[in-house]
């Protein structure tokens, strides 16, 4: 039997069983799910879909482009596990990658943004360190005037900045990695953030116990 996306095969609302009318059709049809991997020799499949059309169906992937919103700026980054999923913990054990799945992400190009941009470290420790070895290129002065300016906006949540120094930072996928073949998604912050972060305690405590 293969997979089929039609409706006919359910209850109608009253619990009554609906009538066969017709046999499956080739517009009904489903396909088997991609299950996704981290891994990090990409592979990548196209497949020729109704009208011609093509789907690629990632099989292993390991990066990403992320979204930084409160910054504004996009990076593509490694992505080094999956931390949290809502649906289903096999897939967090496999390390599969679907959509809303919560993964830790490398930290290094949003901090180096971060620190072009402001020219300032991203975490405190990390600012002790800069304070310590400053050699400060010598910039015009409207440069200097720009960076200052800058700085007055440069605030970081605390939660964030813990994740800089550990250097690892928790995203969530917005992309379908089985539809599109790419997993991108966006960085977690304020409530979103702390939300998961509580999940994962949840989750630590637990597996401590």
């Amino acid at each position: 039997m293969g997979i089929t996306r039609d409706s006919r095969h359910k209850r109608a609302a009253s619990g009554a069983r609906r009538a066969h009318y017709r046999k499956k059709r080739k517009f009904e049809l489903g396909r088997q799910p991609a299950m996704t991997k981290l891994d990090s020799t990409k592979r990548i499949h196209s497949v020729r879909t109704r009208g011609g059309n093509v789907k690629y169906r990632a099989l292993r992937l390991d990066t990403g482009n992320f979204a930084w919103g409160s910054e504004h700026v996009t990076r593509k980054t490694r992505l080094l596990q999956v931390r949290y999923n809502a649906t289903n913990n096999e897939l967090l054990r496999t390390q599969t990658l679907v959509k809303s799945a919560v993964v830790d992400v490398d930290a290094t190009p949003f901090r180096q943004w971060y620190e072009a941009h402001y020219a300032q470290p991203a975490s405190r420790a990390t600012k002790a360190a800069a304070a310590e070895g400053a050699d400060e290129a010598k910039k015009s002065n409207h440069v200097q005037r720009v960076l200052a300016e800058r700085k007055k906006d440069a605030k970081i949540d605390p939660l964030l900045e813990q994740q800089f120094r550990a250097g690892r930072l928790l995203a969530i996928i917005t992309s379908r990695p089985g539809q599109s073949g790419r997993a991108d998604g966006y960085i977690l912050e304020g409530k979103e953030l702390d939300f998961y972060w509580r999940k994962l305690q949840v989750r630590k405590q637990k597996h401590a116990a």
